[in-house]
C-alpha cells in the first residue's frame, strides 16, 4: 500500500476533498476515491476528514492507496470482433452464443476471458467478475456493446446510460405481421410469478420502455423491426415483443415452440450511438446482421 500527499494551493480554496482528489490523481475515478474515505484511507493534517470536506490553502492531504485486488477470472485467447479501440475504450460487435460475463455454468467462455488476454487494463467498477462490463446483451444475441478500458470511462459512460444519452438500436424478425408502423411498448419488467427463471411483464416491475418501427413485412407471417430501448431490463425487447403478441423468431424462452433456427434468437444490436467518454466526441457505430440471421430473411423471401 502506498502513500501519497499533496498540499492546497490558494486557488483551491473551498474545492470539496473528494472533487480536488479526481483532479489530482487524475488516474482515479471519483467512486473509487469514495471507498478511499469509506476505509479511511485520507486525512488533513493528520486528522480524518469526510469527503465533503472543504479544503484550505496548506492543507496537507495524504491518503493510501490500497494494492489492486489480483484478477481471479482467466484470461482467453478467444476470438473477438472488435471494431474500435484507443485507450479509454472498446467497441466488441459480440456473436450471438457468446455469454458477456462469467457466471454459474459459464466461467471461462466468456466475453470477459476474452476481453482480458485482449488487453491488460479495465475498469474495476464492476468487481472481479465484470470488469469493464456498462452494459450487457443476452448470449443469444448479437451485436454492439461498449466496454471501458479504466474507471473514468466507465463511470461516464454509466452516466450516460443513466441519463439515457446512450442509443442502442436493435433489428429484431418477430412472428406475425405487425399492424402498425411504430409503436411504444411502455409496461413494467420482473420476474414472472410463474417460472422465476423468466421475466414478464408484471404490476410491480421495474419501467420499461421500447419503441419499435416496422422496417419490412415477410409475406404476413413475419415482420422485420428496428428498437429502440429507453431503459435495459433483462430480456426486454424479448418480453416485451411476446406480450404484445409477435415473439421473436429462435427464442428458446420467450418465442413459439416451432420456429426457425437462427442460431439463437434473431435479436442483433446493431447500432450503438454515445459520447466518447473522455473527448465528448458523439461516436455511431453500426454492425451488419450475422450471416445466418441474413440466411434465414433471404429464405423467408423467396419461400412464399
Amino acid at each position: 500500500m502506498s502513500v501519497e500527499q499533496y498540499i492546497v494551493q490558494q486557488d483551491e480554496k473551498g474545492i470539496r476533498i473528494d472533487k480536488l482528489l479526481v483532479d489530482v490523481t487524475e488516474e482515479y475515478s471519483r467512486s473509487q476515491i469514495k471507498t478511499w474515505f469509506d476505509k479511511q484511507l485520507i486525512n488533513v493534517n493528520g486528522q480524518r476528514v469526510k469527503q465533503n470536506y472543504k479544503c484550505q490553502p496548506d492543507d496537507l492531504i495524504e491518503w493510501e492507496i490500497p494494492e489492486v485486488e489480483p484478477l481471479e477470472v482467466e484470461a482467453k485467447n478467444i476470438p473477438i470482433n472488435i471494431v474500435y479501440e484507443d485507450q479509454d475504450i472498446l467497441v466488441v460487435n459480440k456473436e450471438s452464443g457468446m455469454v458477456v460475463h462469467p457466471s454459474a455454468g459459464h466461467q471461462d467462455d466468456t466475453l470477459v476471458n476474452a476481453l482480458l488476454y485482449h488487453c491488460d487494463d479495465l475498469s474495476g467498477i464492476n468487481g472481479v467478475a465484470r470488469p469493464g462490463i456498462v452494459h450487457r446483451i443476452d448470449k443469444d444475441t448479437s451485436g454492439l456493446l461498449v466496454v471501458a478500458k479504466n474507471d473514468k470511462a466507465h463511470e461516464q459512460l454509466a452516466e450516460q446510460m443513466k441519463e439515457k444519452h446512450i442509443k442502442r438500436e436493435y433489428k429484431a424478425l418477430v412472428h406475425g405481421d405487425i399492424p402498425h408502423e411504430y409503436g411504444t411498448i411502455d409496461a413494467p419488467i420482473g420476474r414472472s410469478e410463474k417460472n422465476r427463471q423468466l421475466m414478464d411483464v408484471v404490476e410491480n416491475g421495474k419501467q420499461a420502455i421500447t419503441h419499435f418501427e416496422v422496417l419490412e413485412r415477410l409475406h404476413s407471417k413475419y415482420t422485420l423491426i428496428k428498437c429502440i430501448l429507453d431503459t435495459g431490463r433483462t430480456h426486454q425487447i424479448r418480453v416485451h415483443m411476446k406480450y404484445i403478441g409477435f415473439p421473436i423468431v429462435g427464442d428458446p424462452k420467450y418465442g413459439q415452440r416451432k420456429s426457425i433456427d437462427v442460431d439463437g434468437q434473431a435479436l442483433h444490436a446493431y447500432r450503438l450511438t454515445f459520447n466518447h467518454p473522455i473527448t465528448n466526441e458523439e461516436m455511431s457505430f453500426e454492425a451488419g446482421l450475422p450471416t445466418k440471421f441474413e440466411e434465414v430473411l433471404e429464405n423467408i423471401r423467396k419461400s412464399y
